[in-house]
Formats: C-alpha cells, structure tokens, sequence
C-alpha cells in the first residue's frame, strides 16, 4: 500500500471533509498501534483468553477419501468466538477505540456475523453500540439479530435500496458523519476508505499465520492450494497472508455465483462479467455496475457474499495474478454444504461452503502428497431456516408465519 491507501490503482480514501480529522486520528492510532509489540500482544492475549485461539486445523479424512487426491484441511474459523472469523477484527478494532477514547461503535453487518461480533465487543469493553443491517437479511438472520439485542446492541433495520449489506454499509457511514466526536465505525470487512482495508487484513492475518504453521505441524510441507469465499474479502485476506509470500501456493477465491453468472443475479465482481472499476463507499474497486455507475441489485444464498465491492486488496492481487477467482452458484453450495455435513459432522456457514465448492472440484486433480486448505469462516446456524427452506424442511414455514412475515428467498 502507497502512503494515499492505494494497492496498485485500488483503495485510497475518498471521503467527505467532515470526516477527514476522524480519519486522521485512525490513521495515526493504527499505525502507532502497529509500530507497538505491546499492542499486538495484548491483541493475541485477549484472543485466546477470549476467543478459543488458535483455532483448529482439521484433517478432514472423510470427505479426502471421498474425493481422492489432496489430502483436504478446514480451517475452523466457526470454532472462533461468536461463530465466524468476524471476532478477530472487531476485538482488534475495540482495542484501537479504546486507544482512542471513543465510547459508542457503530457497524454494519449482512449475514450478522459481524454485527454479533461487535455487539459482544461492546458488551466486553463497555461500548454503546448500533448496528445497521438491511431488512431482508434481518429476516433470513433472525437468530443473529435475536443475540444483537440481548447484549445490548439497537439493531436498525435498513430499508432503502435492495435492503442488504451495500444499503447497511451506507446508512452506518451517514451515522458517522452525524456523530464524528464520540463514534467510530467498526467496519467489518477489508473495503471501505483507507486504513480499513489494511487495518482489517492486519487483525484477519491472525489466520494465516495460524494455519501457515499448523500445515507444518501436520502435513510436514505448505499446501498445494487455499480457499477461501470471498465477499468483501476479510477471511479470505485473513488466511492467505500466511501465504502470500510463497509463490508455490495457489491461493483460490469463491465468489457468489449466485442463479449463475449468466443470469445476471450474482455477486461475482473479480470473475464475472457484470463489474468494472469503480469509486464508491470511500474507496475504488470493481464494483457490480451499469454503464452509469448505479449499483447494480445482486443476489446470494449466502447474506454475507452478495456485496457489490470487493477489497481494493484483492482486485490488486487478482490484477497481479496471485490470487485465482471462481464462483459457486447457490445450487453448488447446497450440495457441498450437505456433503460436508454428512461426512465430517461440520456445519460450514452458507458463505464459507462457497469455497468448499471449488475445493471439492479441483481436490480430486491433485495428488495424495499434496494437501489443500479450506478457510471454514463460520458456522452454519445462523443459516438454519435458509438451509431448511433450501432442502424444502417445512420448519422454515412454520418460523416465519409465527412471526407474521413472509419468507423472501
């Protein structure tokens, strides 16, 4: 990254003037943050006193008999506190408010992860908390929403626009231009105006470092490939920063391929065909757009993935090649979701099951010397009544019409 928050010719922070001292004040806590050893030791303390790290990296020795070829590890991020990778960066971020001497966060959240993780930050440190989450993925996460309220959080529903993360994501930057002295925004993934995106892939790493030295430990070599979902890009930064550096290792990220890619109802910015370069939400990227740079409607089995950004991280990195891009369309996931489920006991969240789709492909093609990682960022229960409705189970009728509501697929 240049000193403007660019990566090659993505990033950079193009926000409104009444925000320009908050983000200074980011800027220099966060790089005195990574200047100080005390800081990222009191960050690795309260992630294992706190939050079961290091989490686990488990040989999955059904499903690589199954396939044959590569030996296939998952690495637990649903074992993480509050059930996803989310944890890693808002306890970080809560950390650096701390520093600050901020006492209300605010947030975003799509599958609800994220907004679950903040809210417990803030009950850990003190914090009055808001999340903003689009009304559509409040119905299909209500289990999320249910455990952001019982620790303190308001959660505001969003009801603009298509009603999903994108939307969310705007109305929490609308607080934070209203409440710049007292607030700052924990923004969950590694998008948004620069330092976000390196300071979330800074906390994230926490990943890769881990894995890095567990496929050691394990399989006595590096892996031959890892994968990794990618929505806005925060797991999927998170674990191939323990590998960016050896070019010998594939490194594979699974967007929502949605209906199919053809169909036009998908999030797939980096191997689609629908995205071009854009500038929005403080930051350029590939965003999904129409000739006039309106945002185009996207569409996900998976609340988490159907962002119409991407980080500026990995638009540079897939620029650069070093990072190969696939989708999974909702159809694929079901499958591999079953699978799994079947075969190893392990429920991967509906986002995370995009990269065990191309894993599941591509595994069979390698050989038994050989292994591959799948990054499992979170576990499947807050999908229960999407993956029921899914698998056609008549619970997911009886949950929603005792609410009064109708289910939107």
């Amino acid at each position: 990254m240049n000193k403007d928050g660019f990566f090659g010719k993505w990033g950079g922070a193009f926000i409104p003037e009444i925000l320009h001292e908050t983000f200074e004040q980011l800027k220099s806590s966060f790089k005195e943050a990574k200047e100080d050893p005390d800081f990222w030791q009191q960050y690795l303390d309260i992630m294992s006193t706190y939050s079961c790290r290091p989490t686990p990296l488990t040989f999955a020795e059904n499903l690589t008999r199954h396939f044959g070829g590569a030996k296939i590890y998952i690495k637990r991020e649903d074992l993480n506190h509050t059930g996803a990778h989310k944890a890693n960066n808002v306890m970080g971020q809560g950390l650096l408010v701390k520093r600050m001497g901020k006492k209300r966060v605010i947030a975003e959240t799509g599958a609800g992860q994220h907004g679950v993780a903040t809210a417990t930050m803030a009950a850990k440190f003190g914090l009055e908390c808001t999340i903003y989450m689009g009304e559509v993925d409040m119905l299909r996460q209500r289990p999320n929403v249910f455990w952001m309220e019982k620790m303190g959080a308001t959660v505001v529903p969003v009801k603009d626009g298509s009603k999903t993360l994108k939307d969310a994501i705007n109305e929490a930057f609308r607080d934070w231009v209203t409440n710049v002295d007292s607030t700052h925004y924990v923004l969950g993934t590694a998008c948004g105006p620069a330092p976000f995106p390196e300071m979330v892939s800074w906390f994230q790493s926490i990943i890769g470092t881990e894995a890095q030295q567990q496929i050691l430990a394990q399989h006595g070599k590096p892996p031959a490939r890892v994968y990794a979902c990618v929505g806005g890009g925060s797991n999927a930064m998170g674990i191939f920063q323990g590998f960016l550096d050896n070019n010998a290792v594939e490194l594979v990220g699974v967007e929502a391929g949605g209906k199919g890619i053809a169909t036009g109802h998908h999030a797939a910015r980096l191997c689609g065909v629908d995205a071009s370069p854009g500038v929005a939400q403080g930051y350029k990227t590939m965003f999904l757009q129409n000739d006039d740079g309106q945002m185009l409607e996207t569409h996900s089995v998976a609340a988490g993935l159907d962002y119409v950004g991407v980080s500026p991280i990995l638009a540079d990195l897939a620029e650069k090649k070093r990072v190969r891009f696939a989708s999974a369309t909702d159809d694929e996931v079901m499958q591999a979701l079953d699978l799994t489920m079947r075969m190893e006991g392990i429920i991967p969240a509906l986002e995370s099951a995009h990269g065990f789709v191309q894993a599941f492909k591509e595994a069979p093609l390698l050989g038994p010397d050989d292994a591959i990682i799948i990054n499992q960022s979170g576990r499947g229960d807050k999908d229960i009544f999407t993956i029921a409705h899914a698998f056609n189970d008549p619970s997911w009728k009886e949950f929603i019409i005792a609410r009064g509501k109708e289910y939107d697929k």
